[in-house]
């Protein structure tokens, strides 16, 4: 059996993250490890966490990549799975990570959308559409393999040491799961699935302002890391990859 650990990157988040962690608290496969990475709160985000028996770790270093990178490197875990603070985790979420894991050994992260359970339905419409269909279309073109999508996914624990010195972990307004993404060695395959699914918030798509700082963190990201992290330069790597390992080819789709 995996262990698998759980990282919530949050900052004054105590109202949504006490929610959070009560999700947690009923999945029928438990977290072995529950870490709430506290980035800097000056309200009781870590009392919250720590009265629903998570740990806390302090990343004075805003941001969010900072703030969930310190959540992976702590983690002990053979699994290394994230939510955000005002996510919401079915009863099955780490039942249903860890049946994939087990059942497929070649997936290397796991990942799948979110639902909105707030807003107003055009937020959720353009929030879920546009925006998260609009990215794994996207990612997935760019990547040749499936985008990771922060608020719902798990990698195995040497993926991450695999990459965390090459990821821009310390930048602000990077877009953490893409800049993992776009640092995932060719041979680690990103299985998208749809039925893997935990509720959002539609906090940051209330404003055209949030939506558009989001695209611009998109931007910035692609940015840093052209042209070595180009859709040709990639899809050369991942050709490369499988023309010396053909039998990992069956393994390298993606999404179900």
């Amino acid at each position: 059996m995996s262990t698998v650990s759980v990282v919530i990157p949050a900052y004054n988040d105590a109202v949504m993250l006490k929610e959070c962690l009560r999700t947690l608290g009923e999945q029928i496969r438990p977290a072995d490890e529950v870490i709430v990475v506290d980035n800097g709160s000056t309200d009781d985000t870590a009392e919250v966490a720590r009265e629903f028996g998570a740990t806390v770790v302090h990343q004075p270093v805003r941001g969010i990549f900072p703030a969930a990178a310190a959540g992976y490197d702590a983690a002990s875990g053979d699994i290394i799975a994230r939510l955000d603070a005002d996510s919401r985790a079915p009863v099955d979420w780490i039942a249903h990570l860890e049946a994939e894991f087990t059942i497929t050994p070649e997936i290397g992260v796991l990942t799948g959308p979110g639902e909105f359970y707030d807003g107003n339905p055009v937020i959720t419409w353009l929030g879920e559409n546009l925006y998260i269909g609009g990215y794994f279309w996207f990612g997935g073109l760019w990547l040749d393999n499936g985008p990771i999508f922060g608020s719902n996914f798990a990698m195995r624990r040497d993926v991450w040491l695999r990459v965390r010195d090459l990821v821009h972990r310390s930048i602000r307004r990077v877009h953490d799961d893409l800049d993992l993404s776009l640092h995932l060695p060719p041979d680690v395959v990103v299985r998208v699935d749809e039925t893997l699914r935990v509720g959002i918030s539609a906090r940051p798509f209330s404003s055209w302002r949030g939506f558009g700082r989001r695209l611009g963190w998109a931007y910035l990201t692609f940015h840093m890391n052209w042209p070595e992290s180009s859709p040709w330069r990639i899809r050369a790597a991942r050709a490369e990859y499988l023309a010396s390992h053909p039998s990992d080819e069956g393994d390298a789709t993606s999404t179900v």
